[in-house]
């Protein structure tokens, strides 16, 4: 009986050793772990060393700058002599070539194609439509255009390739997508192609104001990161007429208060000067084409500070390509005379100083030739700086991206593009993108000797 007294503070005492050993062991296993995370953890590190840096605020060149990155964000911005890398660091070398930060298209339609937007468009399937935004995307993005605003698809098809991208299944610019576009009942945003028998009917299809309402609740219920809507007849639809009003300033009101209320901004397809005046009094935050203005049109816009996104190199190449293009027939008088009229119009906005966004309706001509609208610009009075800026400080305001996108500084995205030459001088330059970075991560490169 005394031996098994004695034993039992041995034992305990024996236990309270093993016990704390565990703990001891423990924390150092933990404190390994922490240490071997962090390690992991510690964002891989990139040097650009570039022969010009572009500020797009100021049009100023700095020449032989270093841009440190760290993960996917800019870290640093140094003279190049500043700079040295480390082990583990990857070094780019650009000494010859342009830097600026990538560009950003604000309306792009990347599951379509010209070919999908008459009769034989009713043979492509969503899944289709998909695959080619897949294809599509990585083509913008090896074009320069970085980030983009998808103005309309088809069952979420641009939801699901924005998706993608960010999972990394898909290559391809950062997405703000739209989802299905609200429209009326046969109006430019309907599926007016088939007869009544089928009783087809676009998923944006939504008439009156309680309506409307449910529909913008809906498309973000889905995913949709902006709201696009039909305020006019359109050119490439059939039935309908791009100077008439579709829907009414009410429907338009209500769906802006909701939007803004629930976080999301609203783009206006517009054509005629009614439908652009309305969106622009019921607060949209911008006004696609706007192809057949008035002047008091123009003053609404300039008044309101609403965005024109002019999509006008879509004019010169379909004015160049309609007679040999599958377009329907019932588009291309539409269409002769819209772009007849569209550059003298966004003429009279730009001198009239109303703010211009960048946009190209891609799709209408073929993804990858986006950085054509910039020659455009010029063309009608804007600096080549001036156009730059529309495609980088100006969208990204009117994205609501100013913070991460838009231009070269310190905590933003590392999204960024080089070229040879002086964009500023020549602008068409930007038309021959020769390397690409979309957060860090190199997607084209065409300075490296194959």
């Amino acid at each position: 009986m005394r031996g098994l007294q004695m034993s039992m503070p041995l034992a305990k005492a024996a236990s309270r050793t093993t016990q704390l050993a565990f703990f001891a062991a423990a924390a150092v296993a933990m404190l390994l772990g922490m240490s071997r995370t962090t390690h992991a953890q510690a964002p891989k590190r990139t040097i650009v060393r570039a022969g010009r840096v572009l500020d797009v605020r100021t049009g100023q060149m700095r020449a032989k700058q270093a841009i440190v990155i760290e993960g996917e964000k800019i870290a640093q911005i140094v003279a190049a002599s500043e700079v040295k890398a480390a082990a583990g660091d990857t070094t780019i070398d650009l000494p010859d070539a342009t830097l600026l930060p990538g560009l950003i298209d604000a309306h792009t339609h990347l599951t379509f194609e010209l070919s999908s937007l008459g009769y034989q468009g009713l043979a492509i399937s969503t899944a289709r439509e998909a695959l080619h935004g897949a294809r599509n995307a990585r083509i913008t993005l090896e074009a320069g255009f970085t980030t983009v605003r998808n103005l309309g698809a088809k069952d979420y098809a641009d939801i699901a390739l924005r998706d993608a991208i960010n999972e990394g299944d898909a290559i391809g610019p950062r997405i703000l997508a739209s989802g299905p576009a609200l429209g009326i009942t046969g109006g430019h945003c309907d599926e007016n192609l088939l007869p009544f028998a089928f009783h087809r009917e676009a998923e944006g299809v939504a008439d009156g104001v309680e309506a409307v309402q449910h529909k913008v609740r809906e498309v973000i219920k889905y995913g949709a990161d902006v709201i696009k809507i039909c305020a006019t007849g359109g050119v490439l639809s059939k039935g309908d007429d791009p100077n008439a009003s579709q829907y009414t300033l009410e429907e338009m009101k209500a769906i802006v208060a909701d939007a803004h209320r629930l976080g999301r901004r609203v783009a206006a397809h517009a054509h005629g000067a009614e439908g652009v005046r309305w969106a622009s009094e019921a607060g949209v935050d911008s006004v696609e084409h706007g192809h057949l203005m008035d002047d008091a049109s123009i003053a609404t816009l300039k008044k309101n500070g609403t965005y024109l996104v002019p999509t006008l190199f879509l004019t010169e190449y379909m004015q160049a390509n309609l007679d040999r293009s599958n377009v329907p027939e019932f588009s291309k008088q539409k269409m002769r005379d819209v772009a007849a009229a569209a550059q003298i119009n966004a003429k009279r906005a730009i001198s009239a100083g109303v703010k211009v966004a960048f946009g190209t309706d891609a799709a209408v001509y073929p993804h990858g030739l986006n950085a054509g609208e910039f020659h455009v610009y010029v063309k009608l009075g804007m600096t080549p700086l001036a156009a730059i800026q529309t495609a980088t400080i100006n969208a990204a305001d009117l994205l609501g991206w100013t913070k991460s996108v838009g231009t070269v500084e310190v905590g933003k995205w590392a999204d960024l593009i080089a070229v040879d030459g002086d964009p500023t001088k020549d602008v068409t330059t930007l038309e021959h993108v020769k390397f690409v970075m979309k957060g860090g991560t190199v997607y084209k490169n065409d300075y490296v000797k194959r």
